[in-house]
């Protein structure tokens, strides 16, 4: 039997994670006294993270259609593509020893969240492999940006399932017990 709580499976927080989500909603958040400082900048760092795969995507589109020089590709590529896999890793060993288990203790209730959370980060340190792996072909011209272009979509449709649960599970905690600590 599937684990409907796993990535590849969830198509969002069960219901019972998402209580305080109903009590500070995602349109609230900015005008929310604990917005400013911490969960502003870790939202802009999902952000750089979206905007970073993006980009990757779109240039690797642009390859795909002969609309880019493959050197130019390749080494846009490389530093785009470098950029993500070090910030998400940093991102994550922060978030896995230090965020999940303070945010826990503050909302015990939603310790399966945090637990879920964690599992992501396992489940994606396999993905990140994947991601590397296909761009360094790419890079190195040992495939062609189609062929990485299908794992890019996955990762980016994972990623993404990723970071808005975890926005919406960690941004309500934050918000209603506010930053201290967590800094």
């Amino acid at each position: 039997m599937p684990d409907n709580d796993a990535l590849d499976i969830r198509t969002g927080l069960p219901d019972a994670l998402r209580v305080l989500l109903q009590a500070y909603p995602r349109d609230t958040w900015p005008e929310h006294d604990n917005f400013a400082g911490l969960v502003a900048f870790w939202l802009e760092r999902h952000l750089l993270f979206r905007r970073l795969l993006g980009a990757i995507i779109t240039d690797t589109e642009r390859a795909i259609d002969s609309a880019v020089e493959r050197n130019a590709y390749a080494a846009r590529l490389s530093r785009s593509g470098g950029m993500l896999l070090q910030g998400l890793h940093g991102h994550h060993q922060i978030e896995d020893h230090h965020y999940f288990p303070m945010l826990g203790a503050r909302e015990p209730m939603l310790e399966r969240g945090f637990t879920l959370l964690d599992a992501d980060h396992h489940a994606m340190d396999g993905l990140l492999d994947g991601f590397a792996r296909g761009a360094n072909a790419v890079i190195e011209d040992k495939s062609e940006p189609g062929l990485f272009h299908g794992d890019l979509m996955r990762f980016h449709a994972l990623l993404d399932r990723h970071l808005v649960d975890e926005e919406e599970l960690i941004v309500p905690v934050i918000l209603k017990h506010g930053p201290g600590g967590l800094g």
